[in-house]
């Protein structure tokens, strides 16, 4: 049956263009239940044993949630206890519309087969179809659709001629006209509160519910301690006369009373607004959208350097005076330096909550279900929860979402998600990180898994017949050992010409992963790898990752192949793209590569090739580092796990070899020719990577850092850098260089994708190359599919599709790319920090030499080669009084009682864990050489000869 809808629209060029819309209605919509003999449905979704322990609902029964309930209490329909849950259709495509997140949770449950919900098409059905009404509102058009739908279900399963003795229909609604419209049409009715209380055998499930409005009055105060957020429409006008700015708010991890709000200007512009003191932050919560006022210049103030943590006891909405101290603190030691823009924020304009992780302070007051919750990330506000399982949770890392935060009350109200585990154990720690830096990593879903090839798979003779078959050349992969997921391999030969071959292959990512499908979706919204300590989260599912697409010996395998001829001098004749069959004849860690052509008496295929290849990377980066490419440093760590405990028994800086340089150098060459000619081809639409250079001022502290030692640093080009970064040596200081390194490397701008239709400057300031791109690892990284698929198009080897040249697309994609790279990387940093601690946690109390990396008003910050550690060690102590400290800003120098620090000292430390705070663990260093009586402490004694021995085993 057709039904058609005909409206009539203004078109720009004031014409008018009549629109008819078409809905169909079927009687082949069948209803999902195990106990409907009526439907000729072939499988069911809904058990005929929908039996749950309620003191409301004795009776099996099935639940339909409308709109509200699914946006606002996700996190309990997500509880396994709830099950048999129908759908409808109008709720979902109502949910899709006001929230992706919630919507992506739905459809992940509807996919679930053990929660048995049931999506209903009861837009379709031609007895649950209604027509809008005149003057009635959409909303009340859909409220009534869900009304229908569950009278029709209620009467359709009282008709199936089976055993359905009292299987009924429950409609769970929080909106009173709706539920009252509901009850007098004869239908069972609970607000979703009143149903969750009535599960007697699950009463942790309260916890989860999110608070609604009724609620949020009880736990607050009767005082109001913040202002009145304006309206949309005051904010709207407000932004609009200038009255108001629009900003991101960014709360300081150091300072809860502190926070800047970021305004996007015109172009490159943009500015930061100060914001201090509890008022004047009025509820926002960190990265929300907000409307900021400007205070009138007499009022502002300079960011505060106290450093003020919001701990202890809950701080009662009626106890002002500690706060209010706190806040003077901040205005007295502000009111000598320079003062910056200040505001109070009006209003927001985007919420941008997310489930926090963290721990329960656990109340005082006995038998209290109020408790306050404290977020991982400092920057995130203490939240107030009410929970019954308290002393359960103490000591676990938990999850919490906020639902409200009322104007009379200290702190947001919350409520509980779930339970991560207990704190400080790796696999919680492990999840908590994850999820605290938003990685994806849940395991891959089955709708991902249905594109994988079908096992076994085998090249076909079509594959063949479009791919060139080097198969017979001698290529070979060099990694870091235990490397699964090969990228890239090589291969180097001598022409009848006497010029050279060289070739990058590729593994061939793009042939098993399509366009828009669930498993292009999935790998283009985690967009890295993400590598933490003894685990990986992969982009793609493992039978890609470490099997069909990795590049492993003596197996056949598809790649994408870029092929230089070169002379001897490494200058390019010839570049040639294309897809290819190879088979790899070695799998070499970067030690073993070494070691052949190290080795004069090898002189085997492969061990030629790495030569001829280890030779020619020699020139290339010589040509690279006269052009200007930075040669930059940081430190990076390797654990060495224990195989049975998996816990780190030892730990040192990675060292790098020549056969690490000699890829990185084909690799750069790769990536450099492929983007001019994706660029060639595609000037509007190439994903190209850019790292643009820093501001002058980035370079103060490498300056003043090389002052000191009497050694003059050029940062006008990046040539000017290199140049004098090489020659900066000090006598006696054999490390000077890679400290310098080390500093400039924190000097620089984070590198980025973005789209070549939306930006006029593409240089690549470390590289000093004009044009760049990322197309050498597709297995971890999805922008480097997306080039794949691009210079498949260009050399006619695969077919394009709209996003691919969608400029607009493409930059969104840049833009979600960068996000996930920058997460990833905080995730590593963070997974590193973790086994560092797990590390001195075994380790006790250890002393060692390390270099003073910056200066601050009240520390050193110290570097430990040895362990590629940095650490501070502070000066002034909160329960005595501290050394007389002078900080003078120009040098920077430090003056601790008689003693001067300047940035590369040398110093003595000892290094231990402090535990103290189980959320918070930190390491600890402690002053030993040079001396200074009442700051620095004792040598400690080696650690026990017994502890050794059993590390050593």
């Amino acid at each position: 049956m057709l039904k058609s809808k005909t409206f009539v629209r203004k078109t720009r060029s004031g014409g008018v263009m009549k629109i008819v819309r078409e809905h169909y209605l079927r009687d082949d919509i069948w209803c999902g239940s195990e106990v409907c003999t009526e439907c000729k449905q072939e499988s069911t979704v809904l058990q005929r044993d929908a039996c749950i322990e309620s003191n409301l609902c004795s009776y099996p029964h099935y639940v339909i949630p409308d709109t509200n309930v699914v946006l606002h209490q996700i996190d309990v329909l997500e509880d396994p206890v709830i099950r048999n849950v129908i759908i409808l259709q109008t709720v979902l495509q109502e949910v899709r519309h006001r929230s992706a997140p919630v919507y992506k949770r739905l459809k992940d449950m509807i996919h679930e087969k053990e929660k048995f919900f049931y999506a209903f098409t009861n837009e379709h059905h031609r007895e649950t179809f209604i027509e809008r009404e005149p003057g009635e509102s959409a909303n009340d058009r859909n409220d009534r659709a869900i009304r229908v739908a569950a009278k029709w279900y209620s009467q359709h399963l009282k008709t199936s001629e089976s055993d359905a003795d009292g299987l009924k229909v429950v409609l769970l609604t929080n909106d009173q006209g709706n539920k009252q419209k509901a009850e007098e049409s004869g239908l069972l009715v609970y607000k979703c509160e009143e149903y969750i209380k009535s599960l007697i055998g699950n009463p942790e499930l309260v916890d989860r519910l999110a608070l609604s409005n009724d609620d949020k009055h009880d736990i607050t105060s009767s005082k109001v301690l913040f202002p009145e957020h304006l309206p949309l429409s005051k904010i709207q006008a407000g932004i609009k006369s200038g009255a108001f700015v629009q900003g991101t708010f960014r709360a300081s991890r150091d300072n809860y009373l502190e926070a800047t709000v970021f305004v996007q200007g015109d172009g490159e512009e943009s500015t930061e607004i100060l914001i201090q003191g509890l008022q004047n932050l009025n509820r926002a919560v960190y990265q929300d959208v907000v409307a900021v006022q400007l205070l009138p210049q007499n009022q502002w103030v300079a960011p505060s350097s106290v450093v003020l943590q919001d701990e202890g006891a809950a701080k009662d909405d009626e106890e002002e005076k500690e706060e209010e101290d706190e806040e003077k603190a901040l205005r007295i030691s502000a009111a000598e330096a320079a003062r910056k823009p200040t505001g109070k924020v009006v209003g927001i304009i985007k919420r941008n909550w997310r489930p926090f992780c963290g721990m329960l302070n656990i109340s005082q007051i006995k038998e209290s279900t109020r408790h306050l919750f404290t977020p991982a990330d400092r920057r995130i506000p203490r939240i107030r929860i009410e929970t019954r399982q308290a002393s359960t949770l103490a000591g676990q890392r938990i999850m919490v979402a906020i639902d409200g935060w009322p104007k009379h009350s200290r702190y947001p109200n919350g409520h509980f998600v779930r339970s991560l585990g207990n704190a400080g154990e790796k696999d919680t720690e492990q999840e908590v990180l994850l999820l605290e830096h938003d990685v994806p990593h849940q395991d891959f879903s089955q709708a991902v898994l249905s594109f994988l090839p079908k096992m076994p798979w085998t090249i076909t003779p079509e594959d063949m017949a479009r791919r060139e078959d080097l198969r017979n050349l001698t290529v070979c992969s060099v990694d870091p050992p235990g490397c699964t997921d090969i990228d890239d391999a090589l291969h180097c030969r001598e022409l009848d010409s006497g010029n050279l071959e060289v070739g990058v292959h590729i593994a061939d990512v793009s042939h098993f992963i399509r366009p828009g499908n669930a498993m292009d979706r999935e790998a283009a919204n985690r967009g890295t790898t993400v590598y933490l300590c003894g685990k990986r989260i992969d982009m793609v599912p493992e039978l890609l990752s470490s099997n069909l697409c990795s590049l492993r010996s003596n197996v056949e395998r598809l790649a994408f192949s870029c092929i230089w001829e070169m002379n001897h001098k490494a200058e390019i004749l010839k570049t040639r793209f294309t897809k290819s069959v190879i088979n790899s004849k070695a799998s070499l860690t970067y030690a073993e590569a070494q070691m052949r052509i190290d080795d004069t008496t090898k002189n085997d295929d492969i061990t030629k090739s790495l030569r001829g290849l280890n030779k020619l990377a020699k020139i290339l980066k010589r040509q690279r580092i006269e052009k200007g490419a930075l040669t930059l440093s940081s430190l990076e760590v390797r654990f060495h796990i224990d195989s049975e405990t998996h816990d780190p028994i030892d730990l040192q800086t990675k060292e790098l070899m020549e056969t690490n340089s000699m890829v990185e150098e084909f690799m750069l060459l790769a990536n450099i020719s492929v983007a001019q000619k994706i660029y060639d081809e595609f000037p509007d639409c190439a994903m190209l990577r850019k790292h643009p250079a820093p501001p002058p001022s980035n370079y103060d502290i490498l300056l003043k850092a090389a002052k000191s030692k009497d050694v003059e640093i050029h940062t006008d080009t990046a040539k000017a850098l290199a140049d004098s970064l090489d020659v900066a040596r000090v006598d006696g200081f054999p490390y000077f260089n890679t400290l310098l390194r080390i500093l400039a490397t924190r000097c620089m701008m984070q590198a980025v994708y973005f789209c070549s239709g939306m930006d006029s400057d593409f240089h690549h300031y470390g590289l000093a190359s004009p044009i760049y791109t990322h197309f050498t690892s597709p297995i971890r990284r999805y922008a480097d599919i997306i080039v794949h698929r691009l210079l498949a198009v260009a050399i006619a080897a695969d077919s394009t599709y709209p996003d691919l040249m969608d400029k607009q697309k493409q930059s969104a994609l840049a833009n979600n790319l960068n996000y996930r790279h920058k997460m990833s990387q905080y995730a590593q940093r963070a997974s590193v920090a973790f086994h560092t601690q797990l590390f001195f946690k075994s380790r006790g109390i250890l002393n060692e030499e390390g270099f003073v990396l910056f200066v601050r008003k009240n520390a050193i910050i110290v570097l430990i080669p040895k362990f590629g550690l940095e650490g501070t060690v502070f000066f002034d102590a909160k329960d005595k009084a501290g050394p007389k400290l002078v900080f003078d800003e120009e040098g920077p120098t430090l003056n601790v009682e008689q003693h001067t620090f300047r940035i590369f000292d040398k110093v003595k430390v000892t290094i231990s864990l402090d535990a103290s705070n189980i959320q918070h663990q930190k390491i600890r260093m402690s002053l030993i050489d040079p001396v200074i009586p009442g700051v620095s402490v004792p040598a400690p004694d080696v650690e026990p000869q017994a502890k050794k021995l059993k590390l050593d085993r």
